[in-house]
């Protein structure tokens, strides 16, 4: 990362760069310590970036990652969100996205309802923790305090999927804004914005399950994608979902 950004046309007198660089435990589908990644592929990643959709799924950083005891990967989600005091009238509306490298242990919780596997419990012979990264990002105009705040909300959305926050998890998010003359945010008016910000990593934390494959890895280790006949009938039958 550093080779990239001193790279950079007019860095060419840079001092000081602070690179954030975040890493999860993917060791039960991939042999880490042979520690395949190399500058060259970091330098492609980042010279490929490119807008639009994002893949989701066992993709990238996420391909050999699990989540409460399924194959997971990379989910992303967003929500289009108005600050607004209690009472007050709603303020300029601006947009709130996650993406979340999901690799935590648990149960699979879907909209309240706990899902099994049939004849195992979730997990079995899973490693606990494995770390979860959660990066925010936004264009309302937040304070490095506030960002805070919301980056804690992200990790409480955890819960609702059924994480048991082990020991061994190095669950964490982290936040930033994009906001470019836009007006600053009241305290007062940031609850929209944690609602926003827990209902989006809830939603791309499933999406990092339900879209991932499973997969064979490392030494023959194999991790199940959810089977989304089980997850449907056992919200129907809770009535958390509608019969299409």
């Amino acid at each position: 990362v550093l080779t990239y950004l001193l790279g950079l046309p007019g860095n060419e007198a840079m001092l000081t760069v602070n690179p954030v660089v975040g890493e999860t435990n993917d060791g039960y589908l991939s042999d880490i310590r042979a520690r395949p990644v190399t500058e060259r592929h970091v330098l492609a990643a980042i010279r490929a970036a490119r807008g639009g959709p994002v893949e989701q799924g066992a993709v990238g950083a996420g391909a050999g990652t699990a989540a409460l005891g399924f194959k997971a990967g990379i989910g992303t989600s967003s929500r289009l969100v108005a600050p607004a005091a209690p009472g007050g009238p709603a303020g300029r509306s601006g947009t709130l996205g996650v993406l979340v490298q999901a690799n935590f242990s648990g149960t699979l919780t879907v909209r309240g309802v706990r899902i099994g596997t049939p004849g195992s419990r979730p997990g079995d012979g899973e490693p606990r923790g494995n770390s979860c990264m959660i990066v925010v990002a936004t264009d309302h105009g937040l304070d490095a305090r506030q960002l805070g705040r919301v980056a804690r909300r992200a990790v409480f959305a955890m819960g609702r999927t059924g994480a048991d926050f082990a020991g061994t998890s190095g669950d964490y998010a982290i936040a930033f804004t994009a906001a470019s003359g836009r007006p600053a945010v009241d305290d007062r008016a940031l609850g929209p914005l944690f609602a926003a910000v827990q209902d989006a990593v809830e939603e791309a934390i499933l999406n990092s399950l339900f879209m991932a494959t499973t997969m064979t890895g490392y030494l023959g280790h194999v991790r199940h994608a959810v089977p989304l006949d089980v997850v449907t009938a056992a919200c129907l039958r809770a009535g958390v979902l509608r019969p299409s």
